[in-house]
């Protein structure tokens, strides 16, 4: 879907109106969210966002990943796989799956750990454990009660916030903010707070970071004439994202998140940066639906593609290592090792 715009409009006549929808889908996300999830033999730690679309899960969830990897952890990412057809459980393979099978976002992830897509997160854990994960790293999960979590972290984008307020379909939050607090150990703030996230935290623990481009991608594109295109939960961010290093946009065509990129699209966007005189350039996350058809496969072989990354502050990083040895003592004093 893609996001409409009284969704960022408080006292919008419509975000009014939908209200009281809205109201009843906060209070049934909020006693599923209060169901026990199970409890598995290895840490779980949860990534989620309190709005629906793109707040920057992903980029944390790798980033969280490598940490963890890099920690001598064999971390697996659990995702539902949004946008794909398998149920699972499934284990990403990079060079069989595409993104109409497994999703974007996990396609995306499997070049940094391996990744499980499943739509029953219980028996995605079974699979990971089965197959050596030491913990799991649940892509988008601050909502799905399958699992009980030893730390979970929501990322917001502090450009879009919570929007106005009200819960889906009268705004973009899935369930009133408060009390998933409640259920949070911390907040990952991505960019300037410009809608002022922190006075709404009270005692939940804030950190910050930024999204950053890849630095010889961003600099090969400075002053460059470029066509933008993406499907993403807020298009404006990535075109933020190239104005600030400084490429030269000659337009910007926002599709909604996951799409499913066509052949007339693909073959749309080829002939229109051939007439702007401009170079194509999308996200790591749209490349990934690229393929299929010579019009799409051509369209991924001429736009340049601009991963971008996130740094996990310290002080989160070692919140969140404390979390997993406090897990893992529980475990074992649960089983009586010493």
């Amino acid at each position: 879907m893609r996001a409409p715009a009284f969704w960022q409009a408080e006292g919008h006549p419509l975000g009014l109106l939908l209200a009281p929808l809205g109201w009843l889908y906060g209070r049934i996300t909020l006693t599923r969210v209060a169901k026990p999830g199970l409890r598995v033999s290895v840490p779980v730690l949860a990534i989620g966002n309190f709005t629906a679309g793109g707040a920057g899960k992903t980029p944390v969830a790798r980033a969280m990943a490598t940490a963890l990897a890099a920690r001598g952890e064999a971390p697996f990412i659990l995702s539902r796989g949004y946008g794909g057809s398998l149920e699972g459980p499934h284990r990403v393979d990079p060079s069989r799956d595409d993104a109409a099978t497994v999703g974007d976002e996990p396609l995306m992830l499997a070049a940094t750990c391996p990744v499980i897509v499943s739509r029953d997160r219980r028996a995605g854990a079974m699979l990971a454990i089965e197959q050596g994960a030491s913990l799991l790293v649940l892509d988008d999960a601050l909502h799905n009660p399958h699992l009980a979590k030893d730390y979970t972290l929501a990322v917001v984008d502090g450009g879009a916030g919570f929007g106005n307020g009200f819960c889906l379909p009268a705004g973009p939050l899935r369930a009133p903010v408060r009390p998933m607090l409640a259920r949070t150990d911390a907040v990952l703030l991505i960019g300037a707070d410009r809608l002022n996230v922190a006075a709404t935290l009270q005692t939940t623990p804030l950190f910050r970071t930024v999204m950053a481009p890849e630095s010889a991608i961003a600099d090969s594109l400075r002053g460059k004439r470029v066509l933008a295109f993406c499907g993403i939960g807020r298009p404006e961010k990535f075109a933020e994202t190239l104005r600030e290093f400084g490429a030269d946009i000659a337009g910007l065509r926002a599709f909604a998140d996951h799409h499913a990129f066509t052949e007339s699209e693909a073959e749309a966007l080829l002939a229109e940066a051939r007439s702007l005189g401009a170079t194509l350039v999308t996200t790591e996350k749209d490349a990934m639906r690229l393929a299929g058809g010579s019009a799409r496969e051509k369209l991924r072989k001429e736009a340049i593609v601009l991963p971008v990354s996130v740094a996990l502050p310290d002080d989160l990083l070692a919140a969140i290592y404390r979390a997993v040895d406090s897990s893992r003592s529980r475990v074992s004093t649960a089983s009586g090792v010493e």
